[in-house]
């Protein structure tokens, strides 16, 4: 099969214009019901079950030896890593973020403080208190202690030197004037939009740059390589965290987005000429004869193309097309810009999505791809996994494509690339399970982090305020349903397929605890690695520190940035985290009680000893 990926980097003379297929897809097995509901037995500490122990055949006995479970009431396991200011510290902070006037003010309050107390005290200030909590340290030096202590302790770390691109005011002016020019077939969700342009105004992540130039997306490649070479420095299983806006224009991930979006609304539309609307999106399989007279009824082709499109490798063999068959079609385009273009559904023609597309522009995006490109082969060399950050809903279509091509090439061998998954969103449960239905039929390890979500403020505003649908789940309820749905799949499929590999990020502790329920029911052992979990850095530590003293793969999101760089990120946690941190009245509670437990036993100048 000839992957989008190899067209990019290696265009042919001539592409014969067919769709190619995926492979036929093997058969799922059944998964057993009337599993006898297991029962956690609360422990101190437990010790990983052997991988020798571990098989494939299951029977009673090895699924009562394998039986885990975590107390995570144990405030002696969940802080021996910690000293009593830092404890002291997270009290402060946690019931200072409790306070909605201090969340809502955060970033004008900190500018205040920095005008009143100068910059040096400011900064000292910080590292004392949110700084110190969040964040590692200024530099990828800096934070080697932290992350060598933190792996004493069984948790690992997932480097994380945010940096997030968005659209320019000057990109938009240009973008906007482009779009005047003959008929617009844009959508309101991917055009660019001055109020929502520059993020510096509203939410923003760790440290937030705008496209200047390709030099300057170079530079931010260079400090992605800096981390994953920091990430392999400290551990034999490191993540390293990227976000693919700092490698390239944002607009190309705007446009690419769009795309990808329409034709798979183009698909949709035919399923439901079918009679097959309201389906899950891997049951949707078209007939294969009538969408050849959908497609010709369209005018997308002539006969003789149509006929030929559905004579590649296997596509059609079974008289059906699925969603993933239908995914090839732009696989087999040599040129960027050709890939930019839509159906239009009134017409059936393929119409381009910009009527001006520069030589340069063509450059700069396969630029873009180059250094993704780079960044994955580095992560291979140094022996780290790279995590491939989720965006905002009108660029992560063309995100997860990108890193789904990745998949595709390093996870051959072992998981190297991870994509995440926002379960705010309501296609999350679609998306998931078409990426792994593709790894499934290709033969590659599927590598995924589920996390709720973090823009979703953001999100909901701009859908208001510009008039689309929100994308995102009405209620937490609804984004709890979603998130225990795409975790229970991905799961069924590590037992089907031990080529699966999922990271529960998550600081719900009721989502740990079913994650742990189902491993028991799969007798699958934490020395498999096949599930991890995360947390961020200065949250939860009653959950990330028990977890990695039993055994269990367990990391921290570790941010760093000098601090004057780092408060936007510490102003988007403050407000993405404001419900966690209201509701974080038993995190306190353990707090105190190890604090008092220390203090009961002498313990006033507790040190961690590792």
């Amino acid at each position: 099969r000839v992957q989008m990926w190899d067209f990019w980097f290696h265009p042919p003379c001539l592409c014969d214009g067919r769709f190619r297929s995926t492979v036929a897809s093997k058969q799922r097995k059944e998964v057993e019901g009337g599993k006898e509901e297991q029962q956690l037995v609360e422990c101190t500490v437990v010790k990983a079950v052997q991988a020798d122990l571990i098989s494939q055949t299951k029977n009673n006995t090895d699924a009562q030896t394998r039986k885990i479970a975590i107390d995570f009431d144990n405030t002696h396991e969940a802080y021996k890593s910690k000293d009593n200011i830092e404890l002291l510290r997270s009290l402060l902070v946690f019931k200072l973020c409790t306070f909605d006037f201090l969340v809502d003010k955060n970033k004008e309050l900190m500018d205040l403080s920095k005008k009143v107390f100068g910059k040096r005290l400011f900064e000292r200030l910080m590292k004392m208190t949110f700084y110190g909590q969040f964040v590692a340290g200024e530099d990828h030096n800096s934070i080697k202690p932290l992350i060598h202590k933190n792996q004493a302790f069984g948790v690992g770390s997932v480097l994380d030197y945010s940096v997030e691109e968005d659209l320019t005011q000057e990109e938009i002016d240009v973008s906007c004037c482009l779009l005047t020019v003959g008929v617009d077939h844009r959508e309101k969700k991917y055009k660019a939009h001055r109020q929502f342009g520059d993020r510096r105004g509203g939410v923003v992540s760790a440290r937030t740059y705008f496209y200047a130039d390709e030099a300057k997306c170079d530079a931010q490649m260079e400090t992605f390589l800096n981390c994953i070479k920091a990430s392999g420095g400290a551990s034999v299983d490191g993540f390293s965290a990227v976000k693919m806006t700092a490698l390239g224009r944002p607009q190309f991930l705007l446009q690419f987005s769009e795309v990808l979006v329409k034709w798979r609304r183009f698909f949709n539309l035919l399923a439901a000429q079918q009679g097959k609307s309201g389906m899950d999106a891997l049951e949707q399989k078209l007939e294969l004869e009538q969408l050849k007279e959908s497609l010709t009824k369209l005018g997308v082709g002539n006969k003789d193309d149509i006929e030929n499109w559905f004579t590649g490798e296997k596509l059609g063999s079974s008289g059906t097309i699925d969603l993933l068959d239908w995914n090839s079609l732009i696989n087999d385009r040599t040129k960027i810009s050709n890939l930019l273009v839509i159906p239009n559904v009134e017409n059936g023609q393929l119409e381009p999505l910009l009527r001006k597309f520069t030589v340069e522009e063509e450059k700069q995006m396969k630029r873009m791809l180059q250094r993704v490109d780079v960044l994955a082969k580095h992560a291979v060399d140094n022996g780290v996994r790279l995590m491939v950050d989720a965006e905002q809903t009108y660029f992560q279509p063309a995100i997860s494509r990108l890193t789904l091509e990745m998949q595709r090439i390093f996870n051959r061998e072992k998981p190297i690339i991870f994509n995440t998954y926002q379960c705010y969103l309501k296609e999350a449960y679609d998306n998931v399970s078409v990426d792994v239905e593709l790894s499934r039929r290709e033969g590659w390890y599927f590598g995924a982090k589920l996390v709720r979500g973090a823009y979703m403020y953001q999100e909901r505003s701009r859908a208001e305020e510009i008039g689309y649908e929100d994308p995102i789940n009405p209620d937490y309820e609804a984004t709890n349903r979603m998130y225990h749905k795409c975790l229970e799949f991905v799961l069924e499929e590590i037992d089907h397929n031990r080529k699966a590999n999922v990271m529960v990020a998550s600081h719900n502790e009721d989502t740990v605890k079913f994650t742990l329920g189902k491993m028991n029911e799969m007798g699958l052992s934490p020395t498999e690695k096949k599930v991890y979990f995360g947390q961020l850095l200065g949250m939860c530590d009653q959950i990330s520190f028990p977890l990695g003293q039993a055994g269990f793969p367990v990391y921290k999101y570790v941010p760093y940035g000098p601090v004057n760089e780092v408060i936007p990120y510490l102003s988007r946690r403050a407000l993405e985290n404001r419900g966690f941190m209201k509701g974080s009245q038993r995190e306190r509670s353990l707090l105190w009680k190890e604090l008092k437990r220390r203090l009961l036993n002498g313990q006033i100048l507790y040190k961690p000893v590792y």
